[in-house]
């Protein structure tokens, strides 16, 4: 008999989908609201189930050792990097998993954090709530540079969406779509050329131990002089205190970044600087994304398999 907790806040936030979540599994059960879970929480709450809908909660070695009948995650999340392969096929538990599931969410704010930062928008728009007048001086995205680290799901939907800009699309990836790019004119290039390259980069790069400080400081000062910065993938990809330094400085133009180090950040100093625009991981907030996300859950429950570390999503 399949037994299912709901850890996944999207079903109390939207009880269309908690409803059709019930109307398969009537006896599931639904966390209410969306408080963040730790590890005792997740215990208490899973326990005596065997599948669970979930969300980005805790799913450690003693989480796994402390639900025993557990046999099933099924992953409403767009990301994997909070959960670990070893540990998974270790305890038999198998994961069910849809990748993309929040593209177009994605991709539609990586294009709007290129047009803000270059045309300054947030900037003029906090002047104007302090009583300000001014005009900036900004930058076309039309006919820029725009490189790409990360060319998949998302990565290639923001290739989709520049089309109509005219922009200069280079594309670095592990795995290279060599047809993709032929048909969008995607230039494919290594991360020297990337970061050489490109007057506008976005990050569209999972986390994982090839992923983690990346963007190191000395990263950083191989990117093009003056360049603009975009990251909504991960946080912990790249370094904040030197990206902080380099704002500073004018080495770096502007970046937007909708993910951080720790969330929420323990520090709001790099918030406070006028050439960065932050946002709380709102990435997937459109209301399409978490019925996606939440489908994926559902589906999750009877598709899903043991993963294998070191295949993808894992390094």
């Amino acid at each position: 008999m399949t037994k299912i907790a709901v850890t996944s806040g999207l079903f109390a936030a939207m009880p269309d989908m908690a409803a059709r979540i019930r109307s398969e599994h009537p006896d599931a059960k639904i966390v209410e609201g969306r408080p963040p879970m730790a590890e005792d929480d997740v215990i208490e709450f899973v326990r005596g189930h065997n599948v669970v809908v979930a969300g980005i909660e805790p799913y450690t070695a003693r989480v796994l050792e402390n639900l025993p009948e557990l046999e099933v995650i099924a992953c409403c999340s767009a990301g994997v990097d909070h959960l670990d392969p070893v540990l998974l096929k270790e305890h038999g538990i198998r994961m069910g998993w849809i990748p993309g599931v929040n593209k177009y969410a994605v991709s539609e704010m990586a294009l709007c954090f290129m047009i803000d930062i270059l045309r300054d928008i947030h900037r003029s728009n906090v002047g104007l709530r302090d009583g300000k007048w001014g005009r900036a001086r900004g930058l076309l995205l039309r006919g820029r540079t725009v490189g790409i680290h990360g060319c998949g799901n998302i990565g290639k939907e923001v290739v989709k969406l520049l089309q109509p800009f005219d922009c200069t699309i280079l594309a670095c990836d592990r795995v290279q779509d060599p047809e993709f790019n032929e048909q969008h004119g995607v230039r494919a290039v290594s991360e020297d050329e990337l970061w050489a390259e490109s007057e506008v980069l976005t990050i569209h790069l999972p986390r994982n131990s090839s992923t983690i400080d990346l963007y190191s400081a000395d990263i950083l000062d191989k990117l093009r002089p003056g360049m603009y910065l975009v990251n909504t993938a991960r946080g912990r990809i790249v370094d904040e205190a030197a990206l902080a330094e380099r704002l500073q400085d004018g080495r770096i133009t502007a970046a937007a970044f909708d993910v951080f180090a720790i969330e929420p950040p323990d520090s709001y100093d790099l918030m406070q600087l006028p050439n960065f625009l932050a946002t709380a991981h709102i990435g997937a907030g459109a209301e399409e994304a978490w019925i996606a996300m939440a489908e994926a859950g559902i589906r999750g429950i009877t598709h899903n398999a043991i993963p294998e570390p070191g295949t993808y999503p894992f390094d």
